[in-house]
């Protein structure tokens, strides 16, 4: 899960930050979380190579930035459309995309992974990518649930690897994650750091434990709503009033939990109590349990705790 439960409604700069020493980045998996990734870099003045599996992925991936810029610049040169167009043309020309991700990562000075959340997929990936890639090149995961030294086992580099964990939507989500394993060394978690504030970040620090800073704290605290309606002390509805007037939230547990999906919540809330089966907060909802079950996963099912309009 790479969400927060404060959405704040941001733009994109449009500026082109100061590069550190990372000049050329590869991010691999187009989804969501990694076109962000790839537009906010290559906002931020950064040569950016995207990979997926097919043509067909990234040419949708890359239509999807261009709208998304496309909003920014109406916003920001709504004065003069012309700069608005060299703006775009800008961004998008210091894209390119690749199926190959050993070639992508041939002179590559960072990866991004931000695919599928399946340790055995990222371990064969990265186990590839570590005799392609050279020396220098530091490997990162943008995983929310997986430990980064799980991962990094896969390769000889555990001291160039760390997390860069990024919040969704990307190119409005201001934090980033910079999470260092034991064997991360000073030069790589240094310019790990500086990277994130070259891409316009605030970056917070932070160990290879479960959940990092945000989930470690939010998804207990989700699920411990959760639990109060499987003891019947409140109703969903009553719970999302009581903590957005009562505790200054922008949104409830309930509204939160939709919004993230929760198959990702049990994905996530799954995978610690089988890391930590004894730990009271990782414990299995049934009530969460059951919502999977059925589909209803939240927002982009149409229902999850509550039904929405798709």
């Amino acid at each position: 899960m790479a969400s927060v439960c404060k959405i704040v409604t941001r733009q994109l700069s449009t500026s082109v930050g100061r590069q550190g020493p990372v000049k050329y980045l590869t991010v691999i998996g187009s989804g969501l979380m990694g076109s962000g990734i790839a537009q906010v870099a290559a906002a931020t003045g950064h040569n950016v190579t995207l990979v997926d599996q097919t043509d067909d992925i990234l040419n949708k991936s890359m239509g999807n930035m261009k709208k998304s810029l496309e909003r920014v610049a109406k916003k920001k040169y709504a004065d003069n459309p012309k700069d608005g167009e060299e703006f775009i043309s800008g961004v998008m020309g210091r894209i390119s995309t690749n199926t190959d991700s050993s070639k992508a990562v041939e002179k590559a000075d960072l990866v991004i992974e931000a695919i599928v959340e399946n340790l055995g997929v990222k371990k064969q990936l990265f186990s590839a990518l570590d005799k392609a890639a050279p020396q220098h090149t530091i490997f990162t995961s943008n995983t929310s649930s997986i430990p980064i030294t799980d991962i990094a086992a896969s390769t000889q580099r555990r001291d160039r690897f760390g997390g860069l964990h990024y919040f969704n939507p990307v190119p409005m989500m201001k934090l980033l994650e910079v999470v260092r394993t034991s064997e991360t060394n000073d030069e790589t978690f240094n310019t790990l750091m500086e990277f994130g504030k070259a891409m316009g970040k605030v970056t917070v620090p932070c160990k290879d434990t479960a959940g990092f800073i945000v989930n470690r704290l939010l998804v207990p605290y989700m699920l411990e709503a959760v639990r109060l309606v499987e003891r019947g002390d409140a109703a969903p509805r009553d719970i999302d009033v009581a903590m957005k007037l009562g505790a200054g939230y922008p949104m409830g547990p309930f509204e939160l939990s939709d919004y993230v999906g929760l198959d990702t919540m049990k994905f996530i809330l799954d995978g610690w109590h089988e890391r930590d089966p004894d730990h009271p907060l990782f414990k299995p909802s049934a009530l969460l349990n059951k919502l999977v079950g059925e589909g209803k996963l939240g927002m982009k099912t149409g229902e999850g705790f509550y039904k929405h309009k798709k």
